[in-house]
């Protein structure tokens, strides 16, 4: 059996008698996009804030590589190898592309400029900034050094995502990326994230957007009422079915039916409006 690059067991968050998460699993194969779905309210947010350091569950463990581990904070899972892109983006529009692709992990300049004056290696970082959009694809930046606030929506999120798959060494969980995008800048980030799985890095993609999810994902995590329900192929279920599922008209496959049925008042009120 292959061993998950991160796995989630019965993880759990309360916030008094608020259930964000009730016991979620999760399983995030080598070489795979995951897609992760559920309804307002169904816990997405939270399972992946406790899977990116953002929130630590009160209960359930956490496995990279197999091995259990525990984040404290997002510095700690970036430490890791897992690179987080929000739906907010979390880019610094007055800053360059090189400049936000390095933010807080900045390249001192070689020798006494960088170790005793602490000068930037600019040249160096536009170069391997360059390097990584390329790699991604990105070929319709004018120039690397131009103020990421100049850029469009789709360009900005390709900023963020070739900086997570450029320090991502194990996982990259990608937040809503297509959110605010048109037709043709949604296809194109949807591209990159096919690039970044190309490259041998498993994503971990939230969405909204089921012709979106059926397009790129090799398998689908639906998550209802803090917990998940079924893990399905695409390939085998049609997106109707995926969302009666999702919203609980229909039942979940028989292999998953032990997990279906959520507890008598369980509820998720506390999770983000943007979920």
């Amino acid at each position: 059996m292959t061993t998950p690059v991160l796995e989630a067991k019965g993880l759990t968050k309360r916030y008094g008698r608020v259930v964000a998460i009730d016991g979620s699993d999760l399983e995030l194969l080598p070489g795979e996009i995951l897609a992760v779905i559920g309804d307002n309210g169904a816990g997405k947010s939270s399972l992946i804030k406790a899977l990116s350091g953002a929130l630590v569950p009160d209960a359930g463990e956490i496995l990279l590589d197999g091995r259990p581990i525990q984040f404290r904070n997002p510095m700690e899972a970036r430490s890791a190898g897992i690179e987080t892109v929000y739906q907010t983006l979390a880019v610094a529009p007055g800053l360059d592309i090189a400049d936000n692709l390095f933010l807080g992990r900045e390249q001192r300049r070689p020798g006494p400029l960088g170790s005793i004056f602490r000068m930037l290696d600019r040249r160096g970082m536009r170069a391997e900034a360059k390097r990584h959009m390329s790699d991604l694809g990105v070929g319709t930046l004018q120039n690397i050094g131009q103020a990421v606030e100049s850029l469009s929506g789709g360009q900005r999120q390709a900023v963020a995502v070739a900086r997570s798959a450029a320090f991502g060494s194990k996982v990259v969980i990608l937040d809503e990326p297509t959110a605010a995008l048109g037709v043709k800048e949604g296809n194109r980030v949807l591209q990159l994230i096919r690039d970044v799985r190309d490259r041998g890095l498993p994503v971990i993609l939230i969405s909204h957007n089921m012709p979106h999810v059926f397009e790129v994902a090799d398998r689908i995590h639906i998550q209802r009422l803090g917990r998940r329900v079924a893990v399905i192929d695409p390939k085998a279920y049609s997106m109707s079915q995926a969302v009666a599922i999702m919203t609980g008209a229909a039942e979940p496959p028989e292999e998953m039916a032990g997990a279906a049925a959520p507890p008598a008042g369980t509820t998720d009120a506390a999770e983000p409006p943007e979920e």
